[in-house]
């Protein structure tokens, strides 16, 4: 941890440690599990409402609650998924919670990141990457989303006095979310003919995802809606081993490479890196949905083909068509991607909406964890702020957490779909003229097309630090008002 974070940790910890009535209040935090082909995954698998609830959790337990309840549909945490990546704005607040370490040390530092055509490898962008750290106190990482879950998980244990794990448990409705009564759902233990019973608590946090019970029955009670939108795309996520890739060695230069590959094409593209200290090639893609068409709305993954993939590809360059060839037969999975219209608000009464149940988005800027992360670093800076348990201060300090989230999370859920969009056009004049931008941001006289990439993107996104913003105004609150 740098010393500016050291010395911003302090005083964070000084200045919004919250009074004993209040640490002691019961803080009850909603996550999900979605079983998919007959498999338990943990829903962080894809979505990051996992990454926002376990974060949450362990962000209160440092600022000193000491009644914090997590909800958990899966029988544990047995943590799949594949590649993510860590970008510095993450890497902060992780760092400050004391489990940045643990995920660091088996990432992969990236360095640059290039752009090419799917149909030829001829490279349309290219960024250098080195001197982020510098710019921001950390570099731009990839890594293994089990990694990234499992440290926090692991931080959590650490607070055993202050976090327990309610595993194995459905939430089947939420009941009541504050002032009067308290906020409050009905649960059950998975697959027992146990009873139904109604949990209370004084304050509840709901990141149980895009699909959301807590999300349905808060605008139910608003008499609003925000219906689930179709994006009409999906995506394979595929880990190579270097096992697999060991008989090429044009393979194996990108497995040693610190890299972050995209090829791209009409409607498709496929974003690649090394992962666990260079020993995985990860590959993840976004193609119209296809497989999903005529499946219920309920469904979200399904076992994949691979000569369907193939023939998805089939006119990508011979590079990519390696690649793929060497994903095991059964061992392709297929994700839909969908989000959610706009919300009136996230918060209702002592409730608040975090991760996908608030801001889903599609992955094409790389920040779905990362702004589920940030929500629960401001969330844990509001609450310590709060003086008593009144109903009212604590729906004053979850405004607050939305005002602070909402503006940057609605524009990078937009940035990230525009940036979808331009990396897959078809032929025409769209696509010469990003591509003219892309020779022009090569030579520094244009921006870089790929949002990610950007040099001033990057600044908007790594350089943001939110727990001090969040900081900054809960200050200045209890300055107006002491006045």
């Amino acid at each position: 941890m740098s010393i500016i974070d050291k010395d911003t940790a302090r005083d964070n910890d000084q200045s919004s440690r919250p009074q004993e009535n209040v640490r002691t209040m019961k803080i009850c935090i909603i996550g999900a599990g979605e079983s998919v082909g007959g498999l338990l995954y943990w829903r962080s698998g894809l979505t990051w409402e996992g990454m926002g609830g376990l974060t949450s959790a362990l962000a209160l337990a440092k600022r000193g609650f000491k009644d914090i309840e997590v909800y958990e549909y899966a029988p544990d945490l047995g943590f799949v998924g594949a590649g993510i990546q860590l970008a510095p704005n993450l890497a902060r607040i992780l760092d400050r919670l004391g489990v940045w370490e643990d995920i660091v040390r088996e990432s992969v530092v990236i360095n640059e990141t290039s752009v090419l055509e799917g149909h030829d490898n001829r490279e349309l962008g290219h960024q250098r990457m080195e001197g982020l750290r510098e710019q921001y106190g950390y570099n731009h990482v990839v890594g293994h989303r089990s990694t990234l879950a499992h440290a926090i998980y692991q931080g959590c244990l650490r607070e055993p006095s202050s976090i327990k794990f309610r595993f194995d448990t459905a939430v089947e409705s939420v009941k009541s979310f504050g002032p009067s009564p308290k906020p409050s759902f009905v649960a059950r233990r998975r697959g027992s003919k146990d009873p139904t019973y109604t949990v209370s608590c004084d304050i509840l946090l709901a990141g149980d995802g895009i699909k959301s019970v807590t999300r349905v029955a808060m605008l139910d009670a608003l008499g609003a809606t925000a219906n689930v939108i179709d994006t009409g795309a999906a995506a394979y996520r595929i880990m190579i081993t270097r096992e697999q890739m060991a008989s090429d060695p044009e393979l194996l230069a990108l497995l040693d490479s610190n890299k972050v590959s995209r090829w791209v094409g009409e409607r498709r593209h496929i974003i690649a890196y090394p992962v666990s200290s260079h020993q995985i090639y990860n590959l993840s893609s976004s193609q119209p949905d296809v497989n999903f068409a005529d499946a219920p709305s309920a469904m979200y993954t399904t076992r994949g083909s691979k000569s369907a993939m193939l023939d998805v590809y089939k006119d990508f360059c011979p590079l990519v068509q390696k690649m793929l060839r060497l994903v095991p037969e059964g061992e392709v999975c297929e994700w839909k991607l969908r989000v959610h219209s706009p919300l009136p608000t996230w918060v209702h009464g002592s409730t608040a909406l975090i991760g996908d149940a608030c801001h889903p988005t599609l992955p094409h800027l790389n920040q779905g964890a990362a702004q589920a992360i940030e929500d629960a670093a401001v969330l844990a800076v509001v609450l310590g702020f709060l003086e008593d348990t009144r109903p009212e201060s604590i729906n004053r300090v979850l405004k607050s957490y939305e005002s602070v989230r909402r503006e940057r999370a609605d524009t990078l859920v937009a940035m990230a779909a525009a940036n979808g969009r331009a990396m897959q056009l078809g032929e025409g004049k769209a696509k010469e003229e990003r591509d003219r931008q892309f020779q022009l941001a090569k030579e520094g006289k244009a921006a870089h097309p790929d949002r990610w990439a950007d040099k001033e993107v990057q600044r908007m996104i790594f350089g943001h630090d939110c727990a001090k913003v969040a900081e900054d105004l809960m200050l200045g609150s209890r300055l107006r008002s002491s006045l």
